[in-house]
């Protein structure tokens, strides 16, 4: 078996392997040195690799080919064209020039672009990406070649999340190579890596299939805690299910045919929730394979019988669902996060560690704003999500580290001696790779040899966080260079002074309490970080000058482009809160009110025949629960009102507030029913039973 695993491993990529078998020998070494080196693809090359990679994918038995892209829905986009032509009645061939590989046309219509085009304005562009592999997407009657593209209007302005992602990717290692130079290293290729941990929730498609609001919204919109839940802390970790052992080793296999090195499976911490993390890769590539691993998730599922949600939220009362994004930086192949093994080499990881610093403090805004969705509204500030506040947790070693460079004193840890820690001659302190310890309540951790980023949302693409990231620590590291190409003489003297001033005027980011105390967002206000607690304030900084002009310095996205995404992102939430207020309406009016009436009409009845027959018992016991029932079905009927008013004024904040309203007379009265008559599937069986 293990052998059959081995051998099958990324047998549906486009791979190396494949490139050098099926094209010819010096078209395999300039493509090879474009997806290697990010050196410029040569278009005289682009009919070769066509050829090639058809006979390649139709020896798979794909019958389509088509440009996979990633428009700003956050989800995948793919319009299916047949590598079939015809030569004259009858007859067919099958074709794909270089001009079907390099880019192809789509109705951009119907994509959100944000004002950047009319609707009567269509026409929209893929551009091949040549530095993420094609592969091959298998269903039940063939396979379909899918080439990795960006996405872009007829005007040029970006309608998807790669094209920024590669433009940031681009800021970040110009930027990086300059801060290199400065400690005189031969250049070198810059890699940024990715591990994006994945959470999900399963639960039976028998409950799925009888919850409108599943069905609709992705989450809960009503729903009563049962018993027991998560208090136990008995699913973190457990004996994995069978059914969900079959379902994930399904999910493994055909992620690892498709390249996607899954390495970590296991029981999260809510019921009927779980994880899958693969191993770091290289940004670009870790992006497009997390958006396949939520894809195979949902398909598999279906297959088994269930259903993967990928909401943050999907359940009130127990965790959510985030998607805990791994970045790191490397030179060269020597990871800039780990503390080296010499003077100069702790002092390029010390300066690189700064400017993430600095970049998370004066860019604090913009980064809670690639979190932002009406789903991780829900999930962020409790059930082990960070807050929406956005501060770094270091670890006491570094935090030590970084109190003898703001103080000029040699005061650390682990056999650290008295005196100056002088940046660029001394050697730190032994760190450990996992010497920090855990802290599942910041949005930013320092873990080791890499910066996790926790607060993205399970359903949301990493490009944008990603995206994001990158840019304000290229704009860090630029700033760092400035000053030390404006200072003169001894550069570690200058470099000690610089990183003296950069911890002094940045560590108030740095926070390494409970980001759940309600004590944090008072400090966090005295220390001017900015506390974006909903999505509507979250979007925000993509209208600010400041930021506008940062993006449009390094190029990642024109101003245009960044007041397109405020409004798509506007767009969505307003939809998004509307369909699950009209949900809720729904499911209350329709569902609930007539089993509570029939429920109160049969206590009634019951009382009524009780006391016309001169019984002296369960008088009280139905007076009481007739009486529950009663003042229920009536709060029931104002809180349905409330809703259908709120929904007819448009406005967000009284649907929210509403649909919370309805939603505790709802569940109230969840306890009350006869559980046979209750029309919805109960938690207690949503998440317990699969």
């Amino acid at each position: 078996m293990s052998d059959t695993i081995m051998k099958g491993y990324g047998e549906d990529v486009f791979s190396e392997k494949a490139i050098r078998k099926f094209l010819p020998k010096q078209v395999a070494a300039k493509l090879l040195a474009t997806m290697r080196d990010g050196k410029p693809l040569d278009p005289s090359i682009a009919d070769a690799v066509a050829a090639g990679m058809k006979d390649w994918a139709v020896g798979k038995g794909a019958t389509h080919f088509t440009h996979w892209f990633q428009p700003l829905t956050g989800g995948t986009a793919e319009k299916h064209d047949a590598f079939l032509e015809p030569t004259g009645p009858a007859q067919a061939v099958q074709r794909f020039s270089g001009k079907n590989l390099i880019g192809g046309e789509a109705d951009a219509s119907s994509f959100p672009s944000g004002g950047l085009r009319s609707t009567f304005e269509a026409r929209g562009y893929t551009a091949w990406d040549p530095t993420s592999p094609a592969f091959v997407k298998r269903h039940e009657n063939g396979a379909t070649l899918c080439i990795p593209t960006a996405f872009c209007s007829f005007t040029g302005d970006t309608l998807d999340m790669k094209t920024p992602l590669l433009r940031s990717l681009q800021a970040l290692t110009r930027a990086m190579e300059r801060l290199m130079a400065k400690f005189s290293q031969p250049k070198a290729h810059v890699e940024v890596t990715l591990g994006a941990e994945q959470e999900y929730f399963l639960v039976d498609r028998r409950f799925y299939l009888k919850r409108p609001d599943l069905l609709q919204t992705g989450r809960t919109v009503f729903g009563a805690a049962p018993a027991k839940h998560q208090q136990l802390d008995d699913h973190y970790f457990g004996a994995i299910k069978p059914r969900v052992l079959k379902f994930m080793t399904e999910v493994e296999q055909r992620l690892w045919q498709l390249g996607i090195p899954a390495k970590t499976r296991h029981n999260e911490v809510a019921p009927a929730q779980f994880e899958l993390a693969p191993m770091f890769e290289d940004l670009n590539l870790a992006v497009d394979h997390n958006m396949l691993i939520m894809e195979v998730l949902r398909q598999t599922a279906e297959s088994n019988g269930l259903v993967c949600l990928l909401h943050e939220k999907p359940f009130k009362g127990v965790n959510g669902s985030g998607k805990h994004c791994n970045w790191s930086v490397a030179y060269g192949g020597r990871n800039l996060l780990t503390p080296g093994a010499n003077p100069r080499e702790n002092a390029i990881f010390l300066t690189v560690l700064l400017a993430v610093i600095r970049a998370i403090d004066k860019h604090a805004d913009i980064l809670r704003m690639s979190t932002a969705g009406a789903g991780n509204d829900h999930r962020l500030g409790a059930n082990e999500a960070p807050p929406a506040i956005i501060s770094i947790f270091l670890g006491d070693e570094l935090n030590a580290v970084l109190d003898s460079i703001e103080s000029g004193t040699r005061q650390m840890r682990r056999g650290g001696k008295g005196g100056k820690l002088r940046v660029g001659v001394d050697t730190l302190p032994v760190l450990p790779k996992d010497t920090t310890d855990r802290n599942r309540t910041s949005p930013f951790a320092f873990t080791g040899n890499k910066f996790e980023f926790r607060a993205p949302g399970s359903s949301q693409n990493c490009a944008q966080s990603q995206m994001v990231l990158n840019t304000i620590v290229a704009e860090s590291i630029d700033a760092i260079c400035d000053k030390l190409e404006a200072m003169k003489g001894d550069f570690n003297e200058n470099l000690q002074e610089l990183l003296q001033r950069l911890v002094k005027a940045h560590r108030r980011v740095v926070f390494s309490g409970d980001g759940y105390s309600s004590n944090w967002p008072k400090e966090a206000a005295k220390r001017g970080l900015p506390n974006l607690h909903d999505t509507p304030a979250a979007l925000a900084p993509l209208r600010d000058p400041a930021n506008i002009a940062l993006f449009e310095k390094y190029g990642v996205l024109s101003k245009t482009e960044m007041l397109s995404r405020w409004e798509i992102g506007h767009e969505d939430y307003l939809r998004r809160v509307r369909i699950e207020a009209s949900v809720s309406l729904e499911i209350a009016r329709s569902m609930v009110r007539p089993v509570v009436a029939d429920e109160f009409s049969r206590l009634a009845a019951a009382l009524g025949q009780a006391k016309s027959d001169g019984l002296k018992f369960g008088i009280r016991g139905l007076t009481a629960l007739s009486s529950k029932l009663g003042a229920g079905l009536d709060d029931l009927h104002v809180k349905c009102d409330r809703l259908e008013t709120a929904l007819a004024r448009k406005r967000h904040e009284a649907q929210i507030a509403a649909m919370n309203d309805l939603r505790r007379t709802v569940d109230r009265l969840e306890c009350l029913v006869d559980d046979s008559r209750w029309p919805l599937p109960k938690y207690r069986e949503i998440l317990f039973v699969h």
